[in-house]
């Protein structure tokens, strides 16, 4: 019965993914949706960390890792944490900004979440190009499997997405305090160390990938 419960909890995170998405979609800033649809996200978002810890956890406690979890919990994870910065540079979190030009004021929009497309495709583009990576490595017998940098990498991508969600969240409380600010630039350097981290990190794997051809342990 045991070595079901890993599994299950990876199938629970990837139910709570979509529901979070759900959140995500149908919210909109001082729009469409009530805003407490953020709260329940944070809440899920949450749950979904937790799943995410106790699903590994329990499987090397009882040593039921398998296949499955092993190609299912990182597509997961990618699924969780890609999508919502997708929905964080998308139309739902943008609000108008005015921008001077000249004497002129014409209005412009930005996002409240600070994430912009091209954010998301670096994210986007490191994913893919180390799925290839380990795709080429692991069909010529290398074992290509995550480092403490992609590791590190997920943590921060996850920490980041709570910090979003909780600015969102408490932006209109922020401002009455006074705090908006500072908790703007706390928001943006998690959104810019997030992004070093995630291309470090793909540099590393590209890096270790070379390594590889070069030893001729990698046939192409």
């Amino acid at each position: 019965m045991f070595r079901h419960v890993p599994n299950a909890l990876t199938g629970l995170r990837l139910v709570l993914a979509f529901v979070f998405f759900g959140m995500l979609s149908w919210y909109q800033y001082e729009g469409r949706g009530y805003p407490g649809f953020l709260n329940v996200a944070f809440l899920i978002y949450v749950t979904a960390l937790i799943t995410d810890f106790l699903d590994g956890y329990l499987a090397r406690r009882w040593k039921v890792e398998g296949a499955f979890g092993r190609i299912v919990d990182p597509f997961v994870d990618k699924i969780l944490v890609l999508g919502s910065f997708v929905f964080f540079a998308g139309k739902n979190f943008i609000v108008p900004d005015t921008a001077t030009m000249g004497t002129a004021h014409a209005m412009s929009v930005k996002t409240i979440t600070g994430v912009v497309p091209f954010m998301v495709v670096i994210l986007l583009a490191r994913e893919l190009l180390i799925t290839s990576l380990r795709g080429i490595s692991e069909s010529s017998g290398q074992r290509f499997g995550a480092d403490l940098s992609g590791k590190v990498k997920m943590a921060l991508q996850s920490i980041t997405i709570v910090v979003i969600l909780m600015y969102v969240n408490y932006r209109p409380w922020l401002e009455q305090h006074r705090y908006e600010p500072a908790a703007r630039l706390f928001r943006d350097l998690c959104i810019w160390l997030t992004i070093v981290v995630t291309v470090a990190s793909g540099l590393g794997y590209v890096r270790r990938a070379i390594g590889l051809y070069f030893r001729g342990d990698v046939r192409t």
